[in-house]
């Protein structure tokens, strides 16, 4: 049985869906990682609302998509980035400046790279989104 990626399953969807220019995408199975990551997509702008939906397994997010992405890929390996390292990733994954952002999974909880700079903490590179 091979291993899994649901938060990369996750992205994928919401970034073909995207493609088609669906007005919204169903991301299953949930999980409390792939729902820290919507949220901060949510807060940048990147995504409308979204709900979960019990259906008596591992639940189902519907996620509302505004047309807003281009690009949402997750990072594999997940690299360990310090704060004074995000400029290097930025350039790596980022097509331009301010453009986009980079996912991090800190000791704080999931944010965005520029939240991350402003705390002054490092964490590991999740995905990143323009």
């Amino acid at each position: 049985m091979p291993l899994l990626d649901t938060l990369a399953n996750a992205m994928n969807n919401i970034w073909n869906a995207e493609k088609l220019g669906k007005r919204e995408v169903y991301l299953k199975p949930a999980s409390k990682l792939i729902s820290s990551v919507v949220k901060v997509m949510m807060a940048k702008g990147y995504i409308g609302e979204f709900e979960f939906i019990d259906d008596d397994r591992a639940g189902i997010f519907k996620v509302q998509l505004l047309g807003r992405i281009n690009k949402c890929q997750v990072i594999k390996p997940r690299f360990p980035v310090k704060h004074k390292e995000f400029e290097s990733w930025e350039e790596k994954f980022l097509p331009a400046r301010d453009m986009g952002i980079l996912i991090v999974s800190t000791p704080k909880g999931v944010m965005s790279h520029e939240d991350a700079k402003a705390l002054g903490i490092g964490g590991r590179l999740l995905a990143y989104i323009y």
